[in-house]
């Protein structure tokens, strides 16, 4: 899954950046780490790249920059701003994801979103902790030395001008988590929904935090354990863990808002509403923690639906004592339940028998025979299992279960095209707006002048701006549109466009994954009737 982070930096040395990128660094204090010989250490198998340097070392280019145009001259001043993009470890066995390629997609990511900014791209094949996730990094300098298009996270007129700087807005954020999103989507990728909130929100400082504290409390432990003394704790939490931890055991035993709120007080945390949000008061703190910095479980909407949720699972135990048996899911079941949503496919499950025959005919020799004779022996066992604890009464059956998951996945698939064509028509109908309006100030100028001959003069000087207007105002009247919509309502229409194709997305790799493992058993079960008598098997399949 992949996720997006954005850092912005007031350190005027540039090169610290490059520096970081290219050479191990202690990720607590963030201080190099140095060898026996007290040199500094290389990173391993990372790739980097500059853009828009002019052949120059990224931070001479910078510099340069900066004094050109006269910006990043003071200490408060945003010299660069860092994104990272963390990609799922998942990725690289099942998608074929590599350095090289991760690279290739943080670069043209680069150069789309961030045109006209001299910038760092650097991949490293491993995260903290040697987790296996490949990552990119990629460091701008804030000030943009080329006129760029207006692009739908720009809301200035001075965010596309030569040397302006660049500005990380809200709105901003929202616009290149839906472009991560959409990448992933076309790289086969897998990825979560970046534009929903976070049930646990994790903050970088209170990340960090964590990983201190724990490293202390191993080292702590280390020392109990060399004296022969047991630890007391094994795992840190941290303040706002410990919280989160005390709100939902208060969240699950109440039913109504004065109820939890009593729960909360009796572990002495105070709860608080203003204007429509929570915050919650712990002994230790004079200033509450807001429901937003501890994730979307704890704000007031999802709160008060788990508080409604409670009373009427209360209200229907009392109404129905009686205990309800629960039925394991079976292959069948899932068939036919309505699925929620997952991120990856399942890679488990049985797989295809091999046919030892064809494959001596080939040239196999006698250790591929005996390899092969013990993996039919394991699949078909597995296969037989699946078929009977799925509820399967004949391969017909087995037949129409296959054929009533592969119309779903068309189904599936059909509407995931559907919305990928219309997604596409609205960025279409953006890149014109963009332009379109970009032009306005050049349209303006003209309605402006005079007389026939200083239009034509005006034209004339501004001859590219019009050619744009005009491509912009034949697209608009081809595609039948008298009212322009505004940006901003345009740029939410696409957001929630992408949020649909991610959901239909995950729901047509499942789905397709459920047809993969039907024809996988389908064809085991025909392998099998074909090496077993046909009426002697079919009856024991039919039983």
């Amino acid at each position: 899954m992949a996720t997006f982070k954005h850092i912005s930096s007031k350190n005027a040395d540039y090169g610290a950046a490059e520096q970081y990128l290219t050479f191990e660094h202690d990720e607590f204090t963030m201080k190099p780490t140095l060898d026996e010989n007290g040199q500094i250490i290389p990173r391993k198998g990372y790739l980097i790249s500059s853009l828009n340097c002019g052949g120059e070392d990224f931070a001479i280019a910078c510099m340069r920059s900066n004094l050109k145009y006269g910006k990043n001259q003071k200490r408060e001043d945003v010299k660069s701003h860092h994104y990272i993009i963390s990609f799922d470890p998942r990725d690289a066995p099942d998608n074929g994801l590599t350095a090289d390629r991760a690279q290739a997609l943080g670069e043209e990511f680069c150069r789309t979103h961030f045109p006209g900014h001299q910038a760092l791209v650097c991949t490293h094949p491993d995260g903290h902790n040697h987790s296996g996730n490949i990552h990119v990094h990629i460091v701008i300098n804030s000030l943009r030395i080329a006129e760029v298009p207006l692009l739908p996270y720009m809301e200035r007129p001075a965010d596309t001008r030569e040397g302006c700087k660049h500005r990380c807005t809200d709105a901003a954020m929202e616009y290149f988590k839906a472009e991560v999103m959409e990448m992933c989507h076309r790289e086969n990728l897998y990825q979560i929904d970046l534009l929903h909130g976070s049930k646990n929100r994790i903050t970088e400082r209170e990340y960090w935090a964590k990983r201190k504290g724990q490293a202390a409390l191993d080292k702590e432990n280390a020392s109990l354990a060399a004296a022969g003394e047991p630890p007391k704790l094994t795992k840190f939490e941290t303040d706002k863990e410990k919280l989160r931890q005390t709100i939902r055991k208060a969240l699950a035993a109440a039913t109504s808002f004065e109820d939890f709120s009593k729960k909360l007080l009796q572990e002495g945390v105070t709860v608080k509403e203003s204007r429509g949000r929570l915050s919650y008061l712990t002994p230790d703190r004079t200033k509450p923690i807001t429901a937003r910095k501890l994730g979307d479980d704890f704000d007031r909407a999802a709160v008060l639906e788990t508080l409604t949720q409670n009373a009427q699972n209360a209200a229907r135990a009392a109404e129905t004592p009686l205990h309800r048996q629960e039925h394991p899911r079976s292959l069948k079941d899932r068939l036919q339940r309505n699925k929620a949503a997952i991120n990856a496919p399942k890679n488990d499950g049985v797989q295809r028998m091999v046919d030892i025959a064809a494959k001596k005919a080939e040239g196999k020799g006698r250790g591929y025979e005996k390899w092969a004779t013990l993996h039919n022996l394991k699949q078909m066992a597995a296969t037989m299992s699946i078929y009977e604890e799925s509820g399967f009464s004949s391969p017909e059956e087995l037949e129409a279960a296959l054929a009533a998951a592969s119309t779903e996945l068309n189904s599936v698939h059909a509407e995931l095209k559907a919305v990928e064509s219309t997604l596409r028509e609205k960025k279409d109908l953006q890149k014109q707006l963009l332009a379109y309006i970009k032009t306005k100030p050049a349209r303006d100028g003209l309605r402006a002048q005079k007389t026939e001959q200083a239009r034509r003069a005006y034209r004339e000087q501004r001859e590219s701006e019009f050619i744009i207007s005009e491509s912009a105002a034949r697209f608009f009247k081809a595609q039948g549109i008298s009212k322009l919509p505004a940006s901003k309502t345009l740029q939410a229409e696409i957001e929630q466009l992408t949020k649909e194709k991610n959901a239909l997305y995950n729901e047509y790799r499942e789905k397709k994954e459920n047809v993969r493992e039907l024809q996988t058993i389908k064809g085991n079960i025909e392998q099998i009737l074909r090496g077993a008598p046909s009426q002697q098997k079919k009856h024991e399949l039919e039983r």
